[in-house]
């Protein structure tokens, strides 16, 4: 992921939104992360539940099927298929 200090923003805004424009961008204050910039495309993409297909679970309250696919995807990859 790209970074930009949040000192350096408003000599750099323009990169930082041609940089967005791609992919999400982290502002760091004090050389850590502290915020993301995206685009409002991806933002409401991962904010929108009805319109994406991606979901997310906390391991122990997976759905069944979910949980099955999930084991799956573990074995193929310990075992390098």
């Amino acid at each position: 992921m790209k970074q930009f200090a949040a000192a350096d923003l408003t000599r750099n805004t323009g990169d930082l939104f041609e940089a967005a424009a791609v992919a999400p961008v982290a502002i760091t204050k004090h050389r850590k992360p502290r915020f993301v910039v995206m685009s409002m495309e991806r933002y409401e993409t991962l904010t929108n539940q009805d319109k994406g297909s991606q979901k997310a679970y906390a391991v122990g309250q997976m759905p069944q099927d979910v949980a099955a696919l999930f084991e799956q995807g573990l074995e193929d990859l310990i075992h390098g298929r």
